[in-house]
This record gives structure tokens, sequence and C-alpha cells, in this order.
């Protein structure tokens, strides 16, 4: 048996009660500690009152499925999800993924194979420049390990999606980036949204980082796109 210091805490939301008792008593022995859920509403729940280091969450569920409660729980944590499912379409995969899933596995699958996925999904990695990286332009702060935004010492929640818009911009200080190039690595090559998307999420970003602040960071350069610069420049 592996025991893990402090002991990680995974939630299971899995309506196959079988499955999940299999599961349950797999990540015991193994030294986590678990819950399960077996609709998605409460398992849905569960994310804010249990804090769980890790999810295991299946796609097929009653009430709120798989893929909404990725979305709405990558909405306010980096929490690390594994989606279980019976289906195997590769369109399936790519849809749990692109909800923010970190890893998938089909069923049935084999128990050790699942446990070496969630050692390496909570294993830091040693050699990641990342996880110890700082991002920081005038007084807005970014803490890319911990996922935590500071502007003034005022800590600012953002989504997902604004978290990785505002990584982009942080990481591309004083350059100015098309709404094309910002739509494929923020959104990606397969996105088919609004085309307006990067200037409603721009928008939302300077609702959070820049009105209340002084000077304003996000700037808009007419014909081209945005930059985030600590110098006036361009059509703020």
């Amino acid at each position: 048996m592996t025991l893990l210091k402090g002991k990680k805490k995974i939630l299971i939301i899995e309506d196959e009660k079988a499955l999940a008792r299999l599961l349950e008593l797999a990540l015991t022995h193994e030294g986590y500690e678990t819950k399960t859920e077996y609709d998605g509403d409460r398992g849905f729940e569960d994310v804010s009152r249990y804090e769980p280091d890790l999810i295991l969450l299946d796609l097929m569920l009653p009430g709120m499925d798989g893929i909404e409660i990725c979305r709405k729980v990558r909405e306010f944590s980096f929490v690390p999800i594994l989606m279980l499912t019976a289906r195997g379409e590769t369109v399936d995969k790519v849809t749990g993924l692109d909800c923010g899933a970190n890893d998938y596995m089909t069923k049935p699958f084999e128990m050790d194979e699942l446990l070496a996925r969630i050692r390496a999904t909570l294993r830091p990695s040693e050699n990641s420049a990342e996880q110890f990286e700082i991002l920081a332009v005038k007084d807005l702060w970014m803490d890319l390990r911990h996922h935590v935004v500071k502007r003034s010492e005022t800590v600012i929640s953002l989504t997902k999606r604004e978290f990785d818009l505002l990584e982009y911009l942080m990481k591309n200080r004083g350059i100015v980036l098309t709404r094309e190039q910002i739509l494929e690595r923020v959104w990606g090559l397969d996105y088919e949204g609004e085309a307006n998307v990067v200037d409603v999420y721009i928008r939302y970003l300077r609702s959070k980082i820049d009105e209340p602040f002084e000077p304003k960071l996000i700037h808009t350069v007419r014909g081209f796109g945005y930059v985030l610069s600590d110098k006036a420049l361009g059509e703020a």
C-alpha cells in the first residue's frame, strides 16, 4: 500500500454503485481519503464542500452530467479532473478535455492504470519551472502554481478562461496580440463560438483588474488587437 503524506482527498462522482464501491476500496487501500456521490447535482455541490485534491467524474450521470459539472467547476477551481465513461468515441474524449478535464479513461479499465494516472496527476513535476513561476506587471501579480491573481494586494477571482487569457497577455507583456492569436492560443483552433468572444473576455478582465485600479494595464491597439503593458499606448 502506498501511503500519501496528508492523505489526498478524492471525490468520486459515479452512478454505477458497484464500480463506485470498487473505486472506494482501491483508493482507500492506496492511502487516499474518498467521498462518493451517485448523481451529478450532489456531486457538484460537494466540490466546494469537500474540497477534493482530485475528482473522478463519470460522463453520464443522473442530474447534471459530467461535461456540465466539469465546465462549472472550471469557473472557480483548477482541481484535477479525471473523467470516466463507457463511451470511447474521439468526440467524447475531445469534449471532455476541452471542457477542462485533465485526463480521460474509457470503461472498462484496469485499476492499476487508473491508480497510476491518479498518482501522476497528483505528483508535482520536480522539473517544472512553471510550478514556481510568478508573473508580474506593475502591481498585477499572478502565481501560476497556485492560480492566484492579485492587484495592489487585492485577491482577484477569475474564471479558468479569464485566468488563461490573462496569463497569455502577461507572458507577452508589451507585445500587441491580434484577436486571432488570442483566440487560437486561449480558445483553441477548433473554437466555433461567437466571433467577438475575445472582446467580451477582455471586457471581463478589464472590469476586474483595471477599472478599480490605476494605471490601466490592458490597452486596445486599433486595427491590431490588445496589449498588456504598464505604459500607456494605443487606445485604452
